[in-house]
This record gives structure tokens, sequence and C-alpha cells, in this order.
């Protein structure tokens, strides 16, 4: 299998990796929604999980891949703010978890990035 074949695989995995976090752990991503958002923190996480399995499952069919990786990369950024709200959050926590939550803020770029590289490699194909 081809890098290009393994990338959206391994990007479906990231998300789904992550989307069932969202269910079997969500008090640290409901400390992660922004208070500005309406509804309670806990409906916002199952939310994104829900969205991360949906688009995982999107990246992994072929036929629904290219839409699937757009998405992808809209979500990536639409979750930004909630990193920006955990950075901020933690800025006074020991200096490794700090560094983590200021380290997530730059990884956003080359995950829209990816996204978008499965979505371009995607075109032409049905």
């Amino acid at each position: 299998m081809s890098r290009s074949e393994r990338s959206p695989l391994l990007l479906a995995g990231l998300l789904a990796a992550a989307g069932v976090a969202h269910f079997a752990a969500p008090r640290s991503f409901d400390a992660t929604i922004p208070r500005g958002l309406p509804g309670t923190p806990r409906t916002w996480t199952y939310a994104s999980g829900a969205a991360e399995l949906a688009l995982a499952a999107g990246l992994v069919a072929p036929r629904t891949r290219k839409a699937a990786a757009l998405a992808t990369a809209a979500f990536f950024v639409g979750v930004f703010p909630a990193n920006v709200k955990m950075a901020a959050d933690w800025r006074h926590r020991p200096t490794p978890q700090k560094a983590a939550a200021f380290g997530r803020l730059p990884l956003q770029v080359p995950l829209v990035l990816w996204a978008r590289g499965v979505a371009r490699n995607a075109e032409g194909r049905s």
C-alpha cells in the first residue's frame, strides 16, 4: 500500500481514536469547550466526538473521501478555539502540561494541511 493510500486511513484512525476518547473520557473535553457556546459542554463534547467518528468513516470510503477530507480540514479549523481555551486555562499548570497545551496550537496547521492533501489526492477518484 502506497503512502497516498495509507494517508487517509491514518487520518481516519486519528479521528476515530479522538472520537472514541470524547465518549470514553468526556470530562477532559468538557473543560475545553468555550463558555460562549450555547448548550452544555457535554453536548458539545459528544457532538464533536460524533463528528470525528463520522469524518473518520467518510475518509475510509473512497467515494466520500474528498468531501470528508474537506470537512475534516474545516473541523480542525473549527475546534481551534477549544485548543486556545485549553492553552489559556492551562497557562499556570506545571511546565509539561502547559507545554502540551500550547504545543497543540501549531499542530492544527499540519492537520489542516494533511486533510487538504487527502482531499486533493482523492480528486478524480470515485
